[in-house]
């Protein structure tokens, strides 16, 4: 049997089951989650949703969204609704187990007015493969990648629909181009830096279906200070993290 922890985050207003050897979420899940806003009445599809960290937050934030988590493996689909029970999420947030390579037979075309995803980083054959198949799964593309999660938002967004996704700043130029190529314009990107010493690490990125050219790059996100303790900057987003819910109007 698979050994789980139990963990509070957030000044405990979340608590979510983590398999202890497996796949745990990291900071990129909860910077996602922060760089996400969504409209009241709308549906969301988290795709390669793990034990489900960005819905529940989103759910907390965002009320009066519904939410979907299509997860390839079931391990961590079958825990990510064990969390949704387990913080009162259930009948805002559905977890369905899938592929996202086989979308059209999960899905409606156009059913989806935002499209979220934190994809595996890591290219195949490069550097060392985790030989825990789950961590494995969720960092290198095994199972799909940023392409294949791509074509999956292209079929599921409605007309004007968003991609919300946070990728390494190293592979920015194809991000972009991915993202163009899937009719998807990018609309809003910030840079993550480990300090003020270090090279961009990650970018967050909102594109839009089917909009015209126009980028807005917004003020890079420190996380640590010169004292490697988190920014002021991040202990904003604990806060407003903490903080919820949103208005889920904007």
């Amino acid at each position: 049997m698979t050994e789980e922890t139990l963990d509070e985050i957030l000044g405990g207003r979340l608590r979510v089951f983590q398999n202890k050897k497996g796949y745990r979420f990291t900071l990129d899940s909860l910077l996602l989650a922060h760089f996400v806003s969504l409209k009241s009445r709308t549906r969301a599809i988290d795709l390669g949703c793990g034990n489900g960290i960005i819905l529940l937050i989103l759910a907390k934030c965002f009320p009066n969204v519904h939410y979907v988590g299509l997860e390839i493996q079931e391990q961590l689909a079958a825990l990510a609704r064990k969390n949704t029970l387990l913080n009162g999420l259930d009948e805002r947030v559905e977890i369905v187990s899938g592929d996202a390579r086989r979308i059209k037979d999960l899905f409606g075309t156009r059913s989806f007015d935002a499209v979220i995803f934190n994809p595996p980083y890591r290219k195949l054959n490069s550097g060392r493969t985790n030989p825990h198949q789950e961590r494995a799964i969720a960092r290198h593309e095994i199972n799909g990648s940023l392409k294949d999660f791509l074509t999956a938002a292209k079929y599921l967004l409605k007309p004007g629909g968003r991609v919300l996704t946070i990728y390494p700043a190293k592979r920015l130029v194809e991000l972009v181009y991915l993202f163009r190529k899937s009719d998807i314009e990018p609309k809003r990107m910030k840079l993550v830096f480990s300090d003020h010493f270090s090279d961009a690490q990650l970018v967050l990125v909102e594109g839009r279906s089917g909009s015209h050219e126009e980028l807005k790059i917004e003020a890079p996100l420190f996380i640590y200070d010169q004292d490697k303790n988190y920014s002021e900057q991040m202990a904003g987003i604990f806060n407003e993290l903490s903080g919820f819910p949103a208005d889920g109007g904007g």
